[in-house]
This record gives C-alpha cells, sequence and structure tokens, in this order.
C-alpha cells in the first residue's frame, strides 16, 4: 500500500505515560524484542482522522484505532486494533510508543483554575492549612528511588539504546512520582522520554546539550529525594514541584508591550510568551503555548490575546499595552486568564521612553548575576536589556549565524534567539552582521558560555538615532522579518568575519564532552581503557584538576566489571555509574556559570577583523 503524503501528516493524539507503560509492561518478551521496529513502521503508515479517532492502516486488512475524546488517550482500551492476535498484539504498544507523551498539565500555561481531567489523580500535597513537611514521607521516597533507577538505565544504556522499554520505564516510573505528589521529577521523566524520542528519530530540533542538561536535573532532583533530608539551602517544596502553577490576585495593571518571544519546547508545545512591563517595573507573560510544532510557533505572534476582552494579536500587545482589572499572577509572573480579569487595549511605550526605558538603565553586571542566579532559563530574569554596536560575523564551528557586537566594552557573540529554519532569527541575524557599525538597543538572553554570548530576541534603534540609521522601530526578531533597506550598509560590502583573538578558554569542553558522549551512547563511550587520558592531562595542566579526578572516577566507574568464581562478568553497577557522571555533569554546570560571571566581569579588546 502506498502511503498517502497528506495522510501521514495527521498528527497522533497525545499518550498518557501511564497508558503507554501498562501496554508495553503487558507484551511477552518475544515481542517486547520487536516493539521498536513495529514502532518505527507504524510511524510511517498512512492515517484518517475522523472526529476524536485517529485510524492508522498496519495492512491492507487491518486497522488500528486510536480514541482521544479529551485530546488525549487516556486509558488502554481507547487503543483497539483489529489484527488476529489483539488486544495482546505488539501494535497497541507500538502506535502508544510513537505518539506524543501527554501532559496533565501543559509546562506553565495552564489558567488559575481550569477543570482536570477526569482521569487525573487528584495531586497530592498537604491539605489547605497544613504545614509544610520538611521531608519526603516513605512513598515519596520509594517513587524518588524508582525513578532514579529508570533514569540511570536510560543513561547507561545510551540514546541508541533507550529504545521503547527503557522509555516505558520512565514513563511507569514518572507516573508513579506524580500520583505522590513529585510533579518536578515527572515532568523532567516525560521530558527526558521526549529528548530521547527526539535523539532516535534524528529530529533536527534535537540538541544533546540539552538533553543533558534534562537528564542531569532528573538524577539531581531524585537523587535529593530519595534521601531521609533535602539537601542544605533546598526545601522539599522545590524538589516536589508543583501539578498547577498558583495564582493570586493582582489588583490593577497598566501594562507596556515589549516583545514577543518564539516558543518552540522539546515537550511536543509550541506558542509564543509575550513580554510586558508593569509601571512598577515589574515583568509579566501572556503566554499561547500548546501542543504544536514550529508551524505553530511561527504563526503564534498573530493569535487573539487570551485576557479578558482584549481585542489584540500578540504582535499587537508587544507594540502597544493593557489597561487590566482584577488581574491574577503567578510567582513567575505568568499573568492568568480567569474570569473575572479584564482587560482592555491602550497606548503602549516607546522603548526610549519612561517606564519601559528604565530597563535599559540597569547596569549590565547586575543584570547578568540575575542571570545566572535564576535556574529557570526561560523567566523574566534571564532577559538582558542592553545597547549594542554591530562588528560583523564571527566563524564558529557548528554555529554558522553569529555575529560580534561591542555591548559596554566587551567583546560579545550574538546568537539567534532559536535556530529553528521556520522562524526568521537566522535570517534576520545574518542580515544585521552584514552592516558593521549599525548601533542597536536590544532584547536578548544570557547564553552561559567561558565568553560573552547572548541571544538575540528583539532590536530596535537606540535613543535618538537619526532616521535610515537603522530598524525604525522595535522588531521581534523571531516574527518580523528584516529587509535590505532597513539597515543602512547592509550588504553593500560584506563584512569579512570577525577574528576573536582572545587568551585561551580553560578547557572545561572536554569534562562537557565526555558527559555527553557518555548519555549519547552509554557506559561504553568511556569505558575504553586509555580512551580519557589526554582529556585527564589537559585538565590537570590548565588547573582544573578537580574536573581531572571527576573524570577519572566516570572512567572507573564505567570500566570497572567484577567476575564470578566461572570468569563471567557481573552485571554492572549502575548505580557507582549514574552518581559519577551526575558529579561530572553537576561540577560543569557550575563551573560554566561561574566561568560566564568571570567573562563578563571585565571588558575585553574590541576583536580584529
Amino acid at each position: 500500500m502506498m502511503t498517502d503524503p497528506a495522510l501521514a501528516d495527521i498528527a497522533l493524539p497525545p499518550v498518557a505515560p501511564e497508558v503507554t507503560a501498562q501496554l508495553a509492561h503487558t507484551l511477552s518478551p518475544r515481542l517486547r524484542k520487536r516493539l521498536d521496529a513495529a514502532a518505527a513502521k507504524l510511524a510511517a503508515r498512512p492515517r484518517t482522522r475522523e472526529g476524536n479517532t485517529v485510524r492508522i492502516a498496519v495492512d491492507d486488512d487491518t486497522t488500528l484505532e486510536l480514541h482521544a475524546p479529551t485530546g488525549t488517550v487516556a486509558a488502554t482500551d481507547a487503543i483497539r486494533c483489529g489484527c488476529l492476535l489483539a488486544p495482546d498484539c505488539v501494535h497497541r504498544a507500538a502506535v502508544a510508543t510513537a505518539a506524543p507523551v501527554a501532559e496533565p498539565v501543559p509546562p506553565g500555561e495552564a489558567p488559575e483554575a481550569p477543570a482536570a481531567p477526569a482521569a487525573q489523580p487528584a495531586p497530592a500535597g498537604p491539605a489547605p492549612g497544613d504545614a509544610e513537611p520538611a521531608v519526603p514521607d516513605p512513598d515519596q521516597r520509594a517513587a524518588a528511588t524508582a525513578l532514579w533507577r529508570a533514569g540511570a538505565a536510560a543513561l547507561e544504556a545510551g540514546i541508541e539504546g533507550a529504545g521503547a522499554l527503557v522509555q516505558a520505564e520512565l514513563l511507569h516510573a514518572a507516573h508513579t512520582a506524580r500520583l505522590t505528589g513529585l510533579h518536578r521529577p515527572a515532568t523532567l521523566a516525560i521530558a527526558t522520554v521526549n529528548g530521547l524520542r527526539a535523539a532516535r528519530a534524528a529530529d533536527p530540533g534535537h540538541r544533546l546539550a540539552e538533553l543533558t542538561a534534562t537528564v542531569r536535573e532528573l538524577l539531581m532532583v531524585c537523587h535529593a529525594l530519595r534521601r531521609p533530608a533535602a539537601p542544605s539551602g533546598t526545601s522539599l517544596a522545590a524538589l516536589r514541584g508543583t501539578a498547577r502553577r498558583p495564582y493570586t490576585p493582582g489588583g490593577s495593571l497598566r501594562l507596556y508591550g515589549l516583545c514577543c518571544e518564539p516558543v518552540l519546547a522539546r515537550s511536543g508545545h509550541a506558542g509564543v510568551v509575550t513580554w510586558v512591563l508593569g509601571t512598577d517595573g515589574q515583568l509579566f507573560a501572556l503566554t499561547d503555548v500548546a501542543p504544536g510544532g514550529a508551524r505553530r510557533a511561527a504563526d503564534a505572534a498573530g493569535y487573539t490575546v487570551r485576557l479578558g476582552d482584549a481585542s489584540c494579536t500578540h504582535r499587537e500587545l508587544a507594540r502597544g499595552g493593557l489597561v487590566v482589572s482584577g488581574a491574577t499572577v503567578s510567582p513567575d509572573g505568568r499573568l492568568g486568564a480567569g474570569r473575572g480579569v479584564r482587560a482592555v487595549r491602550a497606548e503602549g511605550a516607546p522603548w526610549h521612553a519612561e517606564p519601559v526605558a528604565a530597563l535599559w538603565e540597569v547596569p549590565l553586571p547586575d543584570q547578568i548575576t540575575r542571570a545566572l542566579d535564576d535556574p529557570d532559563p526561560t523567566s523574566a530574569a534571564g532577559l538582558v536589556f542592553t545597547d549594542l554596536t554591530v562588528l560583523g560575523p564571527v566563524r564558529e564551528t557548528g554555529a554558522p549565524d553569529v555575529l560580534a557586537a561591542d555591548c559596554a566594552g566587551l567583546t560579545v557573540r550574538i546568537a539567534p534567539g532559536d535556530e529553528h529554519r521556520g522562524l526568521a532569527h537566522r535570517d534576520n541575524l545574518r542580515l544585521l552582521a552584514a552592516a558593521p557599525g549599525l548601533r542597536l538597543r536590544v532584547i536578548a538572553r544570557l547564553v552561559p558560555a567561558d565568553h560573552p554570548r547572548l541571544r538575540l530576541l528583539a532590536a530596535g534603534p537606540v535613543p535618538g538615532a537619526a532616521a535610515g540609521e537603522g530598524p525604525c522601530g522595535p522588531v521581534d526578531l523571531g516574527y518580523d522579518r528584516l529587509r535590505r533597506a532597513d539597515l543602512p550598509g547592509a550588504g553593500a560590502t560584506p563584512a569579512p568575519p570577525a577574528d576573536l583573538r582572545e587568551a585561551a578558554p580553560a578547557p572545561l569542553h572536554l569534562l562537557h564532552r565526555r558527559v555527553q558522549a557518555a548519555l549519547a551512547a552509554g557506559r561504553s563511550a568511556v569505558a575504553l581503557p586509555g580512551s580519557t587520558e589526554t582529556d585527564r592531562q589537559r585538565l590537570r595542566h590548565a588547573g582544573l584538576s578537580t574536573a581531572a579526578e571527576l573524570l577519572t572516577a566516570l572512567h572507573r566507574a564505567a570500566a570497572d566489571r567484577t567476575r564470578d568464581v566461572f570468569g563471567r562478568l557481573r552485571p554492572a553497577d549502575a548505580e557507582r555509574f549514574a552518581l559519577a557522571w551526575l558529579a561530572a555533569a553537576h561540577y560543569g554546570d557550575r563551573a560554566a556559570h561561574a566561568l560566564c560571571a568571570a567573562a563578563w566581569a571585565a571588558p575585553r579588546a574590541a576583536p580584529v577583523a
């Protein structure tokens, strides 16, 4: 049967993690071996949609059905197969493995009082008025331990070895953790599964560094929760997380639009976050994020803002304003869209006028410290407001669209806000790089690196710039496409790539590379005799003796295998390997933040073209 491309583009409905885990666990050992191959085969079969039902043609005579009346497949009997072996066939588990993982609440996007689906259990936690416990209870420790073991098994297997069964163990452990109130580790486990699937499918959006950070955080949180007491300086509430973001009354607000930031999450959600400023200087966010891909992220700026009676799009709000009464606000500045919220359109404020101009008056070192201290890379604290002068493009291996800019005496590398080709970031940055000498007022995000580096979100003219000296007004670089006519001299004489001649950085990338290689290829990547000796010597020579010792411990944990009395290798110690990997990954992350803070501390010489 030939596959119709139009039918193959019909998306599968998300499947609850407990459904995928249960279907995989009920398979016979013979069918488990065929699960990955069956999932790959079903992903390429033609599909049709009729209402809330998606049908897949397994072959000429067999059809597989997924029923999602609420938009999510929430029970095993909602997946039906017409083959002779059903319901014990491999097709039901295979299609659940190939479908996106459903989340009870999309990350950060639930309104303050949504109706919970009937299939979802009530969030666990202390009753109103009860004191928050200081230590996890036995059920939570058991759930954290099971999730730790599932994460350690995925780490030991590596991306290529972490097939459907390893993913099912992670999903099952995540479901159990969520039932005990461990919402943060459960969400991290689901993000890990999504990252593993993207890597195994060669998704262009997959980033090994991002998956490494997710696995590191998952193991760190689980390791803290499975101990009798939380680590010093860390509260149990922070480790557990919450099922929903709480919202509290915010009164009346006068808001001024700043910019629109595209969202393209690894969890399968996409959309837009519009950043607005209150009269007291607080940043707020209006979000529209739902299951989807790059197409939704690219179109989301044109969606209507869902807040009271406001009749404007996110793009219009970024250039205008709102007057809100009865506002509800989450602790991280998200604005809720409850029934009592009222909002009407209002005039905005240019970037050079108050109260917006005050954002650019905060000293740059203070902004960098604020961004580094915030653990959430997508929060308002990570936004950097500064002026810069374009110097030209930069040669970088694996990152072709980077420009150099002078920023308060520092030579800063500017990368696109998102590298997906479906968004306008890369084309706009390439055009900006072709206009050396251009002065811009920008909104960016800090990128932790051993050199000053930012991701550009929005740009506009500096105060006092004459007409024709840059963009006529603020532009969202992920949505608005610049033209050569908008930039003076862009492309007239191509600027040569800048040669950033700086002191050799600390070779911390050697540790990062081994940590990422262990996740990509599993234990074997760092177990070969002598495979890490050169890196250890370079780290010691650079004064990074702790990094060298951690790399040594990682190699030993991967290579040490004991034998029984018959000379057979005993099972590998997954616990020891996971702990050694976590120690190396955590040290690398903290050291990278320290190097980033040091890189922004002192001005550097301008690059030599």
